[in-house]
């Protein structure tokens, strides 16, 4: 299995939404590509508590593939392209980490 874990911190105000508002828009769409792209086994998106440290990122996606081929494929999903699409519009940063377990 393959564990696909990223990091997005976001603009202030962005596409006529706030930072929360985004936020909240980019979970439903990265949660609801669980039901769109077979190669995604699991897709779960935390949005950070809003008085932790301004240091910290604002949004937390955590996803299960059963290979990094898989992983691969996802990132070249016309759904997936769209919900990314979207996010590349409205983040200030970004990091990511895969790993086999």
């Amino acid at each position: 299995m393959v564990k696909h874990i990223v990091f997005f911190r976001l603009q202030d105000e962005a596409e006529g939404h706030s930072k929360l508002e985004n936020a909240q828009i980019i979970k439903e769409g990265l949660e609801d590509l669980v039901n769109l792209v077979p190669v995604l086994r699991k897709a779960e998106v935390g949005i950070n508590i809003p008085n932790a440290p301004k240091t910290d990122y604002d949004l937390c996606l955590y996803c299960e593939f059963d290979s990094f081929a898989d992983v691969e494929a996802y990132q070249v999903h016309p759904e997936h392209v769209k919900v990314a699409t979207y996010i590349g519009k409205v983040r200030s940063g970004r990091a990511a980490v895969d790993y086999e377990v």
